[in-house]
C-alpha cells in the first residue's frame, strides 16, 4: 500500500484520504517544494549529502554481503572472503545500479533523501516522495566519488568489519558528509 501511495502521490501533487481513519480525520500530504538546485543540478545538494553517503554505504554493504553469501568455502575465520577482482566488480555494480526507490521527501519541514537503508526516525503516516529525475544520477556519481576517494581495497576492508564501519569510513571523519562540521543546512547569502 505504501509503495503504491509513493508512486501515486507525486503524480497528484496533493492527496487526501477522506474517511481514512473513520470519518473523524483525513490524511493529507503535499509534495516537497524543490528549489532550482534540487531540480536541475547534476550534483548532490549539500544539505542531502549525508543522506546520500549513508545510502551509498548501505548499497555497497548490501551488494558485498550478497556476493559473499554466494561463496561456499569459508576462510579460516569462518567468513566468506571475496577475491579482489570480485569485490572490485561488485562495488562497480553497486554504483552502476539504477538506484530505484530513492527520492526526496519532507520530514518535519526538512527535506531528506528517502530510500533503502535510510531511516529518518518517526515518519508521518502519509508522505510524498519525489523520485526519478536526477536522483539516480546523483547517487551514482556520489557512489563513484567514494570509490575513487577511498578505493575498493579500503572499502572492502571496512565492509568486513561491519556496516557501521563502512558508513563511518565513507561518511564520518572531520571532512565526511555526516560530520558535525559538514554543512547540513543551507544558509542564505
Amino acid at each position: 500500500m505504501r509503495l503504491s501511495l509513493l508512486l501515486l502521490l507525486p503524480l497528484l501533487g496533493a492527496w487526501a484520504i477522506p474517511g481514512g481513519l473513520g470519518d473523524k480525520a483525513s490524511l493529507t500530504a503535499t509534495a516537497p517544494e524543490l528549489d532550482d538546485e534540487e531540480k536541475f543540478s547534476t550534483h548532490m545538494p549539500t544539505h542531502l549529502r549525508c543522506d546520500a553517503c549513508r545510502a551509498v554505504a548501505f548499497q555497497m554493504w548490501q551488494h558485498l554481503t550478497k556476493a559473499e553469501a554466494k561463496l561456499l568455502p569459508l576462510d579460516s575465520g569462518g567468513r566468506h572472503e571475496l577475491s579482489e577482482s570480485v569485490y572490485t566488480d561488485v562495488l562497480d555494480q553497486s554504483c552502476s545500479q539504477t538506484w530505484q526507490g530513492y527520492g526526496v521527501g519532507e520530514v518535519d519541514q526538512v527535506k531528506r533523501l528517502m530510500g533503502p537503508g535510510l531511516s529518518t526516525g518517526a515518519q508521518p503516516s502519509v508522505m510524498v516522495v519525489i523520485m526519478d529525475g536526477l536522483w539516480p544520477t546523483r547517487l551514482s556519481k556520489t557512489c563513484f566519488h567514494y570509490l575513487g576517494e577511498f578505493g575498493e581495497d579500503q572499502i572492502y576492508e571496512a565492509h568486513q568489519q561491519g556496516r557501521g564501519t563502512l558508513e563511518a569510513l565513507l561518511c564520518g571523519g572531520p571532512r565526511g558528509a555526516c560530520s558535525e562540521k559538514a554543512p547540513d543546512a543551507r544558509t542564505e547569502l
